[in-house]
């Protein structure tokens, strides 16, 4: 007899909104105890979300969708207490754990003849089950696992880029007890100089992995000198193959990355040798979410002076309402007066618990409460067994007496004191995320829809054209915008037009008042200060402030500053103590004259802050990088599950790898508290006033709203960078796809970050390149990129230290750089200028350039009428006060209401002025 204790479970809790925005969230579920004589099980849990009504189910054939309440099972009540008006009448749903056990077993046999044996994996419990498996070849050395030959990789396999492989599981019609089995068969040659098959278990429909002992599953297939406690069907010892599969007997379920590296096979003594058969099956545990519903309805009878409350529910067996009354809006739970219904106790003085009744057909259960006149609130939770307690959303069900008692976003109220009874019990919650924000969401967003309404009839009525200067039209629509980015997920496939105002009488446009928080004003030129090789001389920030002057006189506003941190790479990319802020580019203090410096000339300062990604400073015990140090001392579960990398323990990830260090989970709470507190960290005692933020590709943009809200930037942008659309190695015309992709994330963040407009800069990279000038006008005339769809978040640049400096990763057109900030200063978006261009030979361009842009008031919500896209020549007019050409081709303004003049004039680029 054996007592094993697991580590904490976790509760993978993912639901969809609208337009396939996700969010995902971690709830812990207690540890617990095995006794028994077996290896201990698996776990696994899954859920099910609830959006508008329809279910997104991740464990289907497990997930039980909640009964209608049964009207012919509902207990027969007296009609006299039955009389009466309806004053309350709601179903709440109600989400608890179910366990279903099953069977895992690993089978190694010879096959066809002497030299085919296959290795057979099978699973009893239904699920989408897919196995993720690769090798290790005798004499590899240091290698994480590699990818098995042709011949040996069963049907339906995919690659997983150069190291594994995944193979779906079969079903098998025939099983042992009559249920479906699920299984994986291996053929291979013992001839092969395959050394090990290594493999993990992957749910598909749940996204949790089965390893072994935290690693992975290793079947040997040579003498095995050493045994770590993750090989299968070898003895301790130099013997292999004892016709068992060995002890198991700390097998547990973590949502850990697939890969683990494999053994130092290369520096054993490996010999191949007669293989044996063995067999070994073990229990495996799923946990699985199901819905139920209960039903509450209050009748008040005038006659009588009473309230009667009905309580119904599917929930099977036993159920205990723990319920009180409040007198008042304090909302304290009181015990009211006697009659109480059937079995009915007192507890503790502090509150009442009834035994429901059983429904005749012994489908869920009833109660009714009749209760006097004066009292003002019915309160309850349900009580299942000793250690399952269903509340609502986290607080209590609320159930007020009178009708113009209006319920809380929760239908519920704060925990009374009756919570320390019981809170040492995990609640489950009765409503996810999803259901609750849906059932918010009408509400909200009709309230915004009436506020866009009366701003828009404000600014387009005849009144408002004759009283309105044109500032203050401007910051209505302004206003506007802001809501609209509030809704826009809401409304994310319509343009919403806006009524034309004749604005061209009125005086000149002056930076808007109201600042939205992280968009700035919407006049700011962005300079980028530094390139790839600036932490090289160790004292950057004491070089820039020696041209701070320079900057400010040539009309930058906001400069962008390297990441400050603590990094393994020079360049600050791989931070690792995020409060250390001593970095190649100098150290904290001289950061902070910098940034105060900055300050007296006018210029607003970006950190560049890396969330995504962060280096550890510890191994775990298997010898992987995943324990953090310094103030932020994380372990693995602040890292993602699906990150092959660094066996995390938290949630699967809400955006794409990036591989080199752990990806971070956001859908932590501790890690989001602690980002949080960082970030205000930063504002308060670097000085910073806003963010540029690293690879946010990694991660989902509701978690930088929440960023955003706590740290209140005056200015932010995102890097999302990712292909665009080619076909045989051309780009497309049509880009929409890759621009929706960075609108997308600007909208998860609603509106409160912009995005570096990258499809801008791909498409410019092939307009100059091949002189195909019509790029640059998309289907409905607009600017191509995010510039013309979100103008106010979308940051334009044509070079940064990532695609230029000594990387070049994606380097502009040589010798065309003028054509390219040409386009983006003249036109709306907020401009980015790159540090090598500013101090070289384009500098005086570029600041005529600056100075025509503020001269003229052209600002990031700027209209453009593009009047040429052809093959040698792109022409528009911004704001009716500049026009502008690029490309060899010949394009002159012509002269009507306004009297054009030449402004500046370059290498095929030119710019005017109205005069």
């Amino acid at each position: 007899m054996s007592t094993v204790a697991t580590d904490s479970l976790f509760h993978y809790h993912r639901h969809r909104q609208r337009h396939d925005i996700h969010r995902a969230s971690l709830r812990p579920i207690p540890k617990f105890q095995i006794i028994s004589k077996k290896p201990p099980p698996f776990h696994l849990i899954c859920s099910q979300a609830v959006n508008n009504g329809a279910r997104d189910s991740l464990c289907y054939r497990y997930s039980k969708l909640p009964r209608a309440l049964s009207s012919t099972a509902t207990a027969v009540v007296d009609a006299s207490e039955s009389s009466g008006d309806i004053t309350f009448s709601e179903n709440f749903e109600l989400k608890r754990t179910e366990k279903v056990e099953g069977k895992i077993s690993i089978r190694l046999d010879s096959g066809k003849n002497e030299d085919c044996w296959q290795l057979t994996i099978g699973c009893s419990l239904p699920g989408k089950w897919i196995l993720h498996w690769g090798v290790n070849y005798i004499g590899d050395v240091d290698s994480e696992w590699d990818q098995p030959p042709q011949d040996m990789r069963p049907s339906g396999s995919i690659t997983i880029k150069d190291y594994a492989i995944e193979t779906p599981f079969e079903t098998k019609s025939a099983s042992r007890d009559g249920e479906a089995y699920y299984e994986v068969t291996i053929e291979f040659s013992t001839k092969s100089k395959i050394a090990a098959i290594n493999f993990v278990l992957k749910d598909d429909e749940s996204g949790h992995w089965y390893q072994h002992r935290g690693r992975d599953f290793k079947v040997p297939l040579v003498d095995y000198l050493h045994n770590d406690g993750n090989v299968i069907g070898a003895k301790k010892g130099l013997g292999i193959w004892p016709g068992a599969l060995g002890q198991l007997s700390s097998i547990l379920l973590k949502p850990e990355a697939a890969e683990s590296k494999g053994e130092d096979i290369g520096e054993l003594s490996l010999q191949k040798r007669p293989l044996q058969s063995f067999y070994e099956e073990h229990s495996v545990v799923k946990e699985t979410v199901v819905c139920n519903t209960v039903s509450v309805s209050v009748r008040h009878c005038q006659e009588k002076a009473k309230n009667t409350l009905y309580l119904e529910t599917d929930l099977p067996g036993d159920v205990v309402v723990h319920w009180g009354v409040c007198r008042d809006e304090s909302k304290s739970w009181e015990i009211p007066a006697e009659p109480y219904p059937p079995e009915t106790i007192i507890f503790k003085n502090k509150a009442l618990r009834t035994l429901l009744q059983q429904k005749s057909d012994r489908d869920g259960s009833w109660g009714s409460f009749v209760l006097d006149e004066g009292l003002f609130a019915f309160v309850f939770v349900l009580k299942l067994n000793e250690n399952t307690w269903l509340n609502c959303k986290g607080n209590d069900f609320y159930i007020p007496f009178s009708s113009s008692v209006a319920l809380d976003e929760h239908s519920g109220i704060t925990r009374s004191e009756v919570e320390e009874e019981h809170k040492e019990y995990d609640f489950p919650m009765i409503s996810d995320g999803a259901s609750e924000l849906n059932q918010a969401v009408p509400a909200y967003t009709e309230e915004i829809i009436n506020e866009i309404r009366n701003l828009v009839n404000d600014i387009s009525s005849e009144k408002s054209r004759e009283t309105k200067s044109k500032e203050a039209r401007e910051l209505i629509l302004q206003e506007i915008e802001k809501l609209a980015a509030e809704a826009y997920s809401i409304f994310r496939t319509s343009v919403p037009t806006l009524p034309e105002v004749d604005l061209s009488k009125d005086e000149v446009l002056q930076p808007p008042v109201k600042i939205s928080s992280g968009t700035g004003s919407g006049f700011e030129i962005l300079c980028q200060g530094f390139n790839w090789e600036s932490h090289k001389s160790g004292n950057w920030y004491m070089e820039l402030h020696e041209k701070t002057s320079k900057l400010s006189s040539i009309g930058f506003t906001v400069i962008w500053l390297p990441p400050p941190t603590d990094s393994v790479s020079p360049e600050g990319y791989m931070p690792r103590d995020l409060y250390n802020l001593n970095s190649r580019y100098g150290n904290i203090d001289q950061l902070k004259v910098l940034v105060k410096r900055l300050h007296e000339v006018g210029i607003t300062v970006l950190g560049d802050v890396v969330l995504n990604h962060r280096c550890a400073q510890y191994r775990n015990q298997n010898g992987v990088w995943n324990i953090f140090g310094g103030r932020l001392n994380w372990d693995d579960r602040a890292i993602v599950a699906d990150d092959p990398h660094f066996q995390g323990r938290g949630n699967k990830s809400s955006g794409d790898n990036f591989h080199a260090a752990p990806n971070i989970d956001h859908s932590q709470e501790f890690v989001r508290k602690d980002i949080r507190e960082w970030l205000c960290w930063l504002r308060e005692e670097v000085g910073y006033d806003g963010w540029r933020l690293d690879f946010v590709r990694g991660f989902w943009g509701g978690y930088v709203k929440d960023y955003m809200d706590s740290s209140t930037p005056y200015f932010a942008v995102g890097e999302y960078w990712d292909s665009l659309s080619y076909t045989y190695g051309e780009m497309d015309h049509n880009q929409d796809a890759h621009r929706q992709r960075i609108v997308d994330w600007i909208n998860a963040t609603n509106g409160t970050a912009g995005a570096f407009d990258v499809t801008t800069k791909g498409i410019l990279h092939a307009a100059l390149e091949r002189c195909e000038y019509w790029r640059l006008s998309d289907a409905k005339g607009k600017p191509p990129g995010v510039v013309g769809w979100w103008p106010s978040r979308a940051v334009t640049f044509i070079e940064n230290h990532d695609t230029g400096s000594t990387q070049g990763h994606w380097r502009f057109p040589s010798g065309k750089e003028m054509q390219g900030y040409a386009y983006i200063l003249t036109h709306p978006g907020t401009p980015s200028v790159f540090y090598d261009h500013i101090f070289s030979h384009y500098q005086s361009e570029i600041s005529a350039l600056i100075s025509a842009r503020k001269r003229n008031k052209i600002q990031c919500r700027s209209t453009v009428k593009i009047i040429k896209a052809e093959r040698d020549v792109y022409a528009a007019v911004i704001d009716e006060k500049l026009a502008m050409k690029i490309g060899p081709g010949h394009y002159e303004p012509s002269n009507g209401q306004q009297n054009w003049s030449l402004a500046i004039e370059g290498r095929d680029y030119k710019v005017w002025e109205a005069s």
